[in-house]
């Protein structure tokens, strides 16, 4: 009788996941079947959702809901605070399994080369996530003494970034916060905020709900200049085709026309600001240089040469994230992913590297929202069980699942399971039910691995 399809797959975040979900729909599951092995870095799974997801964001977190779906499927094992590179690498995975899928994410900020980048008081944005979202690997306290911060970036993240640090302790501590972050915002001294994006509103990346949140809380004034709503044809044309897009820009537009009220923290959203220097005295951030620009038709923009400083003295760059460079892989540095022909791992000679393949954003690159990960990893499966129906996987030395637990134990790596999940899970409960909330996370790594059993 064949054995099953024996699959390991990097990273358990959505795109991780929605591979799982694809090779559990496909003809081959049923027979011969496929047996799945999920390797995560962090003690807990679900990647970003867990990490790069606002707080304040429960909606999204709902997501999770769907992956705990699949996830429970007999078929599939996760193995936590495994971390590929270190614990195990490419000739390992290639002993035990058939195939195997990297759904790595992206977790560094993309450099932004302006002068002033690397003063004090100049931070990423990413950085910034990991310690709101109580990532074990970062610091435990953030800087907030700043009372006047600027924001680079139009997308999601910069949203994001912006709303916490407008927002109060108290209005956060409803959400699964830990208590450092707690007493960190407590300590924020932030009562202005200035998003900037060097183009127009409507080529802003926002999402249009995301966008209006923003105006939701009841401490948190939005400005938006009206002389900062242009269009040109390119911008027009952009907003007659794409809906978002059109959203976004009315919803700036309102805006704009109504008087500023009297909510103690505000926070402009300015456009056609391009940053060309961040200011420093004795090493520290004292202000922000940014470069008027203009329209040129075509809903890009130029340089007017008009220039302007900006009172702040903290800087979050959100200029999108960058992934990590995966050991034994080849690695495009212009795009910071892992080239690829639909899915398929390429080599420098355009080979396809054999029973390797990638998904979500270590393939495509940092865009788009969580659910756009879903279809990366169904063209990525169904070109995997095309080369197993075709006979060019590798064949494993070890394709026992036990072959796996015993490789690790003997490394000694404490490894976390999907038993283990439902065990910290339920202590994060417990430790929320007091205050009446949903959950308080979990942030040192030790404590989550001894409360999920490792």
């Amino acid at each position: 009788m064949p054995r099953p399809l024996r699959v390991a797959i990097v990273g358990s975040g959505p795109a991780g996941i929605y591979a799982a979900d694809a090779l559990l729909k496909s003809d081959v599951a049923a027979e011969p079947g496929v047996s799945i092995d999920i390797f995560e870095r962090m003690p807990a799974p679900f990647g970003l959702i867990r990490y790069g997801v606002a707080p304040d964001h429960p909606r999204i977190k709902g997501i999770i809901t769907a992956l705990h779906q699949v996830l429970d499927k007999p078929q599939i094992r996760l193995f936590g605070n495994v971390d590929y590179g270190t614990d195990l690498h490419l000739d390992d995975l290639r002993t035990f399994y058939d195939g195997v899928i990297f759904a790595t994410g992206a977790t560094a900020d993309r450099a932004l080369p302006v002068p002033g980048i690397d003063l004090d008081g100049s931070y990423g944005a990413a950085d910034f996530v990991s310690w709101y979202d109580g990532h074990p690997d970062v610091p435990r306290t953030w800087p907030l003494q700043a009372e006047k911060v600027a924001v680079l970036g139009v997308g999601n993240v910069a949203l994001d970034v912006a709303r916490i640090l407008a927002k109060t302790a108290d209005e956060l501590l409803p959400t699964e916060i830990p208590p450092n972050v707690y007493e960190g915002l407590k300590a924020n001294r932030a009562l202005e905020v200035h998003v900037f994006g060097r183009r127009g509103p409507a080529q802003a990346k926002f999402s249009p709900m995301e966008l209006r949140e923003l105006d939701h809380s009841p401490t948190i004034e939005v400005v938006v200049d009206p002389e900062d709503i242009d269009y040109d044809e390119g911008s027009i044309a952009t907003r007659r085709g794409n809906k978002q897009a059109d959203m976004v820009a009315k919803t700036l537009e309102n805006w704009a026309i109504r008087d500023t009220g009297d909510r103690p923290h505000k926070l402009f959203l300015h456009f056609f600001e391009s940053p060309v220097e961040i200011l420093g005295e004795d090493g520290k951030v004292v202000g922000l240089r940014t470069e008027r620009t203009a329209l040129d038709g075509t809903g890009n923009v130029k340089g007017t040469g008009e220039f302007k400083d900006w009172d702040v003295s903290a800087v979050y760059r959100a200029v999108g994230y960058l992934s990590d460079t995966l050991p034994k892989l080849p690695w495009d540095i212009d795009s910071g992913t892992v080239p690829d022909r639909g899915g398929r791992v390429v080599q420098e000679t355009g080979e396809h590297l054999p029973s390797t393949y990638v998904t979500g954003w270590i393939r495509r690159g940092p865009v788009g929202l969580i659910g756009h990960t879903k279809g990366d990893a169904n063209e990525t499966v169904a070109n995997l069980l095309e080369d197993y129906a075709g006979g060019r996987l590798l064949t494993p030395g070890s394709p026992a699942p036990e072959a796996v637990d015993a490789f690790l134990a003997e490394r000694g790596i404490r490894f976390t399971t999907w038993d283990g999940w439902y065990r910290l899970d339920a202590a994060e409960k417990a430790l929320g039910e007091p205050q009446g909330r949903e959950r308080v996370k979990i942030v040192e790594r030790e404590d989550m691995l001894r409360e999920s059993g490792a």
